[in-house]
């Protein structure tokens, strides 16, 4: 049996990148002579094995055939005749498709290394138009090699286009989006994966609630940014410094969407948006079957992010009824990661990256005031239902009243 390792994990080995899934491909094997090796078959549509040991995933060399649109319109061809090279030309970049075999030898018959020497994302054969999630792909790659200084290959970027005006992008499912744009999310500056989106036309197409904020201003008072298309993907890579947790990333990304509905003459102000945004959070978290945890997390920091920025001046019933609406006195409350995203937002703006959020602490001090009251009497007394509910909102609201008259003047 010969087997390559291919894919990620060559290409992040060439960059000493971090990487933990190893990929490979046999050559001049049939899928009875891999069972009859105790090799575990999994491929849906073509045949792939798990290594009966190791668990890595082993898949036949293959080539495909376009016969219909979308990510799934492909015919798959595998035989024990199928070269190393036809398997590699198939694959979406020149970076991921270099070979390594078990003697340590790089296979790279289509310039992948000089490539990575020259920090270019280049597709590997004209195929690449016919799969349009290798423009996903291609975006979360950016994102993760922006700060290696990766930039598309002109040509590459061209393709794209192309495949944008020819409609092949109008076939992504839901599924396929959301797991690419999920893990665009956990890299450092996931904002790439959106500004590659938006330079080929797709984001119109794959996010138009976020394309709509483009051309959107704010008051430069608040936002030296101006644009608000540009202040959501500051946001989001602001986001990405602060914490690891892709919910609040995408929190951080659409807390704004609302902005987009502001008529133009009511310009750069945007009364209300935190309401209007609402609903088309909804319409995208629906089309895109974004997971509830996430969606749940984007509705708190839209609806509440400016509560947040002026916690300090506030008054105190109005704090009180903001950290009751977004459940932060409940035993897995996500208090911290709302912050987390209100900070992101207070912070991604040009010039303000580094200025301190001291409302962050002064909200969690309250919280934990308000969590201190004693509510078992509330809870032993005559008092039924609904009436204890009230009660201990009450005595919560009154400890975060005293809070403010010790802590809110020193802030």
């Amino acid at each position: 049996m010969k087997t390559y390792l291919v894919g990620g994990a060559v290409r992040d080995k060439l960059l000493n990148y971090p990487f933990t899934e190893k990929d490979w491909v046999v050559i001049g094997e049939s899928p009875e002579s891999m069972i009859a090796q105790k090799f575990i078959p999994v491929g849906k549509d073509f045949p792939v094995f798990l290594h009966p040991k190791t668990r890595e995933e082993y898949a036949l060399a293959r080539t495909e055939r376009k016969i219909a649109p979308g990510y799934t319109g492909f015919n798959f061809h595998t035989a024990p005749d199928v070269t190393l090279e036809q398997d590699l030309i198939r694959r979406d970049l020149t970076i991921n498709a270099i070979a390594l075999s078990s003697s340590g030898q790089l296979i790279d018959p289509y310039g992948g290394q000089n490539d990575l020497k020259n920090r270019i994302l280049r597709h590997v054969s004209p195929a690449f138009n016919e799969d349009p999630v290798r423009l996903l792909r291609v975006a979360r790659f950016a994102a993760r090699y922006a700060h290696l200084g990766f930039r598309i290959a002109d040509e590459t970027q061209q393709l794209m286009q192309q495949m944008v005006q020819q409609g092949e992008v109008n076939h992504l499912v839901a599924e396929r989006v959301w797991t690419e744009t999920h893990k665009a999310l956990t890299e450092d500056q996931p904002s790439y994966f959106f500004k590659t989106l938006k330079s080929c036309g797709a984001l119109a197409i794959i996010f138009p609630e976020i394309n709509d904020l483009f051309g959107v201003p704010q008051p430069a008072k608040y936002h030296p940014e101006i644009d608000t298309g540009i202040h959501a993907l500051l946001t989001v890579d602001q986001a990405a410094h602060l914490t690891q947790d892709p919910a609040t990333r995408f929190a951080a990304l659409v807390h704004d969407l609302g902005k987009a509905k502001t008529p133009a003459h009511k310009w750069p102000g945007h009364r209300g948006h935190e309401s209007y945004g609402l609903p088309i959070l909804e319409q995208l978290c629906q089309r895109l079957r974004i997971p509830k945890a996430y969606k749940t997390l984007a509705q708190q920091v839209m609806a509440h992010h400016t509560t947040s920025h002026k916690a300090i001046h506030l008054q105190p019933e109005a704090l009180a009824e903001m950290l009751f609406n977004i459940g932060a006195f409940k035993k897995n409350n996500t208090l911290i990661y709302f912050l987390l995203a209100c900070e992101a937002d207070a912070k991604g703006r040009t010039g303000l990256e580094k200025k301190p959020y001291p409302q962050a602490s002064f909200i969690q001090n309250a919280q934990q005031a308000a969590l201190a009251i004693n509510t078992e009497s509330l809870t032993s007394g005559s008092l039924k239902g609904p009436q204890i509910g009230a009660a201990i909102q009450q005595s919560r609201t009154q400890a975060i009243t005293d809070y403010y008259q010790t802590h809110a003047r020193l802030e």
